[in-house]
């Protein structure tokens, strides 16, 4: 089982002169991934901007309270993430007191809680899908089908990738004997993109639900 250490923040997030080499790669890979989303926004908006009418029909089928929900769950997976990071900058890999306490869990169990919710949050992507397509709204079926599906279904392939970051990290804190700077970095890391990919959900939730 890995043992804890504090680790320097400068070995976290690089010198006061000289940023992390992995922090600003991963910020600039983030960077084409928002260029990425803004093209499904920009599409999204000129489509509707020629068919208000197929949109004003079809957002009516829209489970706004149960979407609100889920958007809920996926954002609060943010702070309990940063949680997490938090624990990891101190070197502490798992908790010190009781499982109930939280002030005393350390970066597996903000991670693994983070993990779950974001699971539900796929969970129920997966049940909205079931619902609409049982409404006749289908990627074939209509421009908005595809539009919503699209941008929708690009996020949800995001914050898959993201669950399978968080289950990468997870396991080398259980195979490696000690909590390396490595480690703690890839935690952040993996911090960054979980932030991000809830990020463009809000803006995707607002646009598709609020908006319409």
């Amino acid at each position: 089982m890995a043992t804890t250490a504090t680790i320097p923040a400068s070995r976290l997030h690089g010198h006061h002169d000289r940023p992390s080499m992995v922090a600003v790669g991963t910020i600039i890979w983030l960077a084409s991934e928002l260029m990425f989303f803004a093209a499904l926004f920009a599409a999204y908006f000129t489509i509707r901007s020629v068919s208000p009418e197929l949109w004003a029909e079809n957002t009516e089928a829209l489970n706004i309270p149960f979407a609100s929900a889920n958007t809920t769950i996926l954002v609060l997976s943010s702070l309990t993430c940063q949680l997490g990071v938090f624990a990891a900058e101190r070197g502490q890999v798992g908790r010190s007191g009781g499982v109930l306490d939280f002030r005393k869990w350390g970066l597996r169990e903000w991670f693994i809680l983070t993990y779950l919710m974001g699971a539900v949050f796929i969970g129920g992507q997966a049940l909205e899908y079931a619902e609409l397509i049982h409404e006749g709204i289908t990627i074939q079926d209509s421009a908005y089908g595809s539009m919503f599906y699209l941008t929708t279904g690009f996020h949800g392939i995001h914050v898959t990738g993201g669950l399978i970051a968080f289950l990468f990290v997870l396991g080398r804190t259980y195979l490696a004997r000690k909590f390396t700077h490595e480690q703690a970095v890839s935690a952040i890391v993996v911090s960054y993109y979980w932030h991000f990919v809830d990020v463009v959900w809000i803006g995707l939730f607002a646009t598709i639900y609020l908006i319409k």
